[in-house]
């Protein structure tokens, strides 16, 4: 999927297992699955591709700082409310992780949050 022409800017829920890991009652650990992730994020950064933060159940740091060091150029914050007093949800904690990692706000509101490491940008634009 991450390796096709397919039609989607940003790619979400890397972290979908650890809803399964929670059910049975473990915690997830990210660096068990450290080389599998980063073979993901590496394919998704060459793709140009956007990664989303969660914070319905929180992005661990770490899978975030490794898409800033395999090359990811941008991420996007998702909620995933299911009411409406839930939008928005853990953005200010979020954003604060994105940037102490190497991600910045841009001027447009509405853009991605681009590494402060890096020239350019994703392939697609948010308007």
């Amino acid at each position: 999927m991450i390796e096709s022409d397919g039609d989607f800017q940003v790619f979400a829920h890397i972290d979908y297992l650890t809803r399964q890991i929670s059910a049975a009652d473990r915690k997830h650990d990210p660096t068990e699955f450290e080389e599998e992730y980063r073979e993901t994020l590496r394919a998704l950064a060459q793709s140009e591709r956007v990664l989303e933060i969660n914070t319905r159940i929180p992005l661990d740091a770490i899978i975030v700082q490794w898409w800033h060091e395999v090359g990811g150029q941008a991420v996007s914050f998702g909620s995933d409310a299911h009411t409406p007093g839930a939008v928005g949800h853990g953005f200010v904690d979020a954003s604060a992780m994105a940037e102490s990692i190497g991600f910045k706000r841009q001027a447009d509101p509405y853009d991605f949050w681009r590494s402060r490491s890096r020239q350019g940008g994703p392939r697609y634009q948010t308007r």
